[in-house]
């Protein structure tokens, strides 16, 4: 409408004129939309401008979870609009950098390469470049360093801070010729210890987000190798890491707190991790190469691996919890002006909330138990 210059749209059905729009009504209802919001993100151009699109993000996703949106769409939202910044940034230090030595991908991981992140968020990130002659090697590497380098500062300055567990590609044991990634995850599969398992965990859930997306497929297609052959140890202890932490239900069914300040409060990203931990580890046994929690979920009930009732248990219960998180720290950002958290006070919360939660609870209990059952004796 904006490049014909026209005001008014008829619409007719067959031959019939049945009514028209303008184009001021268009854009009254759009400009809540957060198609309008990602669009004006794209648009955006210096580091100055990325920072300020960020900050609007917490109203974005208020404004949502008000009007009934699902938790799920609201993080597709918050990722969308992550990547965008990313590629937006990726794109200007090329611009003066100059074009790459060599065909690479950088790609995000952790929370962010399910596409599951929430208002508190890093940087998860590596970079996979593809393996030159010997005389090129030094050349390729020293780019690739000082270009996640500066996409890393600036990520940092517009409001994605430093992973506190160095998993960024400014960290040289995260930016590697792909033989060398190859290397990588075949020895963490074969380690299995505690620090092998958290690697895979966090490069496991690893997904695209510029480049060559061939690098990305070369990998996966070796890692479905790797899988093929027998590595109990490291499944199980992937299964093991995932048992780790109980729900947060006392004997008596209450919700078990621990003191923050004068608060009695729980941690909601805690409670979330088994559903995270568990399906991740029956999507590496199935080699199932999807990163989303709910994907795979979706992957694994058409396998068969879970019934319907228990996927849809599982959807419900984590996309619950995300949506208290979610809007949770957005109050936090707009109305504390604080850091957000995933602290929350069961007090905060209206009775039918709280027998919700401890709901919850008990799927994710169930959930645990079905692992230590199935999952763990058919490793043995």
């Amino acid at each position: 409408m904006f490049q014909t210059r026209a005001r008014y749209l008829l619409i007719s059905e067959g031959n019939d004129y049945t009514g028209f729009i303008s184009r001021n009504k268009l854009l009254s209802s759009l400009a809540q939309s957060p198609f309008m919001f990602i669009q004006s993100v794209k648009l955006a151009r210096s580091v100055p401008e990325l920072k300020q699109r960020w900050q609007k993000v917490p109203e974005q996703v208020y404004q949502l979870l008000n009007r009934g949106v699902k938790s799920e769409i609201v993080n597709q939202v918050i990722t969308t609009v992550a990547d965008t910044i990313a590629i937006n940034v990726i794109e200007g230090v090329i611009a003066e950098m100059g074009p790459p030595p060599a065909r690479f991908v950088f790609m995000v991981l952790g929370s962010e390469g399910r596409k599951e992140q929430t208002l508190r968020t890093d940087q998860d990130n590596a970079i996979i470049y593809e393996d030159k002659a010997n005389e090129q090697r030094e050349i390729v590497r020293e780019y690739f360093l000082a270009f996640a380098s500066t996409v890393s500062e600036r990520l940092d300055h517009i409001g994605f801070s430093f992973c506190e567990g160095g998993f960024m590609a400014k960290n040289s044991k995260w930016t590697h010729s792909l033989s060398h990634w190859k290397r990588n995850y075949s020895n963490w599969l074969q380690e299995s210890d505690p620090e092998a398992v958290l690697k895979v965990a966090t490069f496991f859930d690893c997904r695209f987000l510029y480049g060559e997306q061939g690098i990305m497929d070369e990998l996966k297609a070796f890692l479905h190798q790797e899988l093929e052959r027998p590595k109990h140890t490291f499944l199980h202890h992937m299964a093991q890491n995932a048992l780790q932490y109980e729900p947060p239900l006392t004997f008596f069914n209450n919700i078990r707190t621990f003191s923050k300040g004068s608060q009695q409060v729980f941690n909601l990203k805690k409670t979330m991790t088994p559903i995270v931990d568990l399906v991740r580890a029956y999507a590496l046994r199935n080699r199932i190469f999807l990163t989303n929690t709910g994907e795979r979920l979706e992957a694994l009930a058409q396998m068969g691996t879970f019934t319907e009732k228990e996927r849809q248990e599982l959807l419900q219960a984590y996309y619950y919890l995300m949506g208290m998180r979610l809007r949770k720290q957005a109050i936090q950002i707009i109305d504390d002006r604080k850091e957000p958290d995933n602290l929350l006070d069961p007090k905060s919360l209206t009775k039918i909330e709280q027998v919700t939660l401890k709901e919850i609870f008990k799927v994710i209990s169930g959930f645990q138990t079905k692992i230590k059952v199935g999952f763990m004796e058919s490793l043995h």
